[in-house]
């Protein structure tokens, strides 16, 4: 089992830990790990590992078996034995921009107020898939009402609620092809704005900012036909 300190908090950037395992890929699993794996649309995070005068950059991390998490290599090089004390240090800016990213895209389903059929996280350009038969006319009002979201600098919070009271609630869940990160017996949410000024609640593994000012200009991009019944909408960070 990895803890995972991304969850604990996700600006933090540097930590300590002791390598626990090697998985048979070749991957690095730590007793306590700051890479967020691949998985909900995002990324996993790079960065690097030092230990002993040594460096080791990191490409991308993943879920491995259980709860722990593999750290992939960016380049052949020897791996940290395992027990080895060591210092782990996310691309801070690359996270940043992913959090703001995820962030914008749960505003996206605000706006948008439709099922997600897909979806993806990345730097610059991000996208959501909606079951949604024709694309939207008003481009102009859906992109000065997201970044109206992102003026008003919501707080972005978490709370936790059982498996069961995410089943006996299914219209918390937005993504028709992504499952909500079930089984550990209970579900991260993820709230975006407080009582009334509250925008939207929806489960969530990812990373996010604290408040959606951090965010910055929001661009929608094109939008896609991707089936009868879905569209693509791309969004874009400008700066």
């Amino acid at each position: 089992m990895t803890i995972a300190l991304f969850r604990q908090d996700a600006y933090q950037t540097e930590a300590e830990a002791v390598v626990t395992a090697h998985t048979p890929e070749g991957g690095i699993v730590l007793d306590h790990c700051l890479f967020y794996p691949t998985g909900g649309g995002q990324p996993g995070d790079s960065g690097r590992l030092e230990w002993r005068g040594r460096s080791l950059p990191i490409a991308t991390a993943v879920k491995a078996d259980g709860a722990a998490i593999a750290l992939v290599a960016a380049e052949p090089q020897p791996l940290p034995a395992v027990g080895t004390a060591l210092r782990q240090t996310i691309d801070w800016p690359r996270r940043h921009r992913l959090m703001r990213m995820h962030t914008a895209l749960h505003l996206l389903s605000v706006v948008i107020p439709l099922p997600v059929s897909g979806g993806a996280v990345a730097e610059e350009r991000s996208r959501l898939d909606f079951d949604m038969p024709e694309a939207p006319t008003d481009r102009d009002t859906l992109e000065d009402y997201l970044n109206q979201l992102v003026d008003r600098d919501l707080p972005v919070t978490e709370d936790w609620i059982t498996d069961d009271a995410l089943r006996a609630n299914p219209g918390l869940v937005k993504t028709m092809s992504v499952a909500p990160p079930m089984g550990s017996g209970r579900v991260r949410l993820v709230r975006i704005g407080q009582g009334r000024d509250q925008v939207d609640l929806q489960p969530c593994g990812g990373t996010h900012v604290a408040r959606t000012g951090e965010i910055g200009r929001l661009r929608l991009g094109k939008f896609e036909k991707k089936g009868r019944q879905n569209r693509r909408v791309y969004l874009h960070l400008d700066g």
